[in-house]
């Protein structure tokens, strides 16, 4: 089954998270909303509203006030993305030119600084001081790992600690504070919102390793972007650390650089599939995503809990 198959009973709040999502970055400054636009068009799964919106049918459900929520979450990965591409030089995205591509790299940080500015604002309309201290203690984390993963660049000495912790602040705390605010603002129990959380970082975990795999596995054309890119990057993922292991491979990863020659890129690739790399990652991604769902087995049974359940196996497994 689709995955939006599996969220369709959804299907008329995600049309209103889309339709604010649009309201939402019209503005005056026409350059603004057309770089703003052009983002949001470039399309994207919405999983974080999904996620917000199912963790909000363990409470007491209410579109009016959790689209806000909804809105914000994906308003904050959509700034994080803009500001990504800049860092990581990035011309592609989803396919499509990134912001900094299409404009240049101020525009990109304006737009950025733009978005999530009206994500932060969104969320007043939630009144409950909690929900504010969760999502900026979870961006405060978001922005120390952005750092981190600047000066980690090409460090091929790196731990897989420092790995996992990066990843953390990469993908899984947003996904884990989706689930966890849309939860929150339907008024549940702490104990159920806290276990939310846990199995939003568990997806999340999963998930981001994955979308390493894929780096190396998948084509240009399911990625909207060519191969081996975090690593031509200097972004060293769980595939890359693992392979490492072996020291002729490791000798040869340590001359990637930026502008290598694509054949050399393809020779490197070819060796980290090879090592095993992959077939270790996933099984790692595997054990994130039973932890999920160890997570989920002690919350109530609702039709919000079986379709986490079956979005968390599908996201946790994809091939691209």
């Amino acid at each position: 089954m689709k995955l939006k198959m599996m969220y369709s009973f959804l299907n008329s709040d995600i049309n209103i998270i889309e339709k604010e999502l649009e309201d939402t970055i019209q503005t005056e400054s026409m350059l603004l909303r057309q770089a703003s636009l052009h983002l949001l068009q470039a399309g994207g799964k919405r999983i974080r509203p999904v996620f917000v919106l199912l963790a909000g049918k363990f409470g007491h459900y209410d579109i009016n006030i959790i689209k806000n929520v909804a809105v914000a979450l994906e308003l904050i990965h959509m700034a994080s993305l803009v500001h990504d591409d800049v860092i990581d030089d990035a011309e592609l995205r989803r396919g499509k030119q990134t912001i900094k591509s299409k404009w240049d790299n101020r525009i990109a940080m304006y737009t950025g600084d733009y978005i999530f500015a009206l994500a932060l604002e969104l969320m007043t309309k939630i009144e409950k001081p909690i929900a504010h201290q969760i999502l900026s203690d979870a961006i405060v984390e978001v922005c120390i790992g952005e750092i981190e993963q600047i000066k980690d660049k090409y460090n091929f000495d790196q731990h897989l600690k420092t790995y996992l912790r990066r990843i953390k602040r990469k993908t899984a705390l947003l996904i884990a504070v989706s689930c966890q605010l849309g939860a929150v603002a339907a008024g549940v129990d702490e104990h159920i919102h806290k276990k939310l959380y846990r199995f939003g970082y568990y997806v999340g975990m999963s998930y981001q390793i994955i979308d390493d795999v894929l780096d190396f596995t998948a084509t240009e054309k399911e990625l909207g972007k060519p191969a081996g890119s975090d690593l031509v990057q200097g972004n060293i993922t769980l595939p890359v650390l693992f392979a490492m292991e072996d020291e002729v491979i490791k000798n040869r990863l340590n001359n990637v650089h930026e502008g290598m020659d694509k054949s050399e890129l393809e020779h490197c690739i070819q060796l980290i599939k090879s090592s095993g790399a992959i077939e270790r990652s996933l099984k790692m991604s595997d054990q994130y995503l039973d932890k999920a769902l160890e997570v989920l087995n002690e919350l109530p049974d609702n039709r919000a809990k079986k379709t986490l359940k079956d979005i968390a196996k599908v996201i946790g497994r994809r091939k691209f």
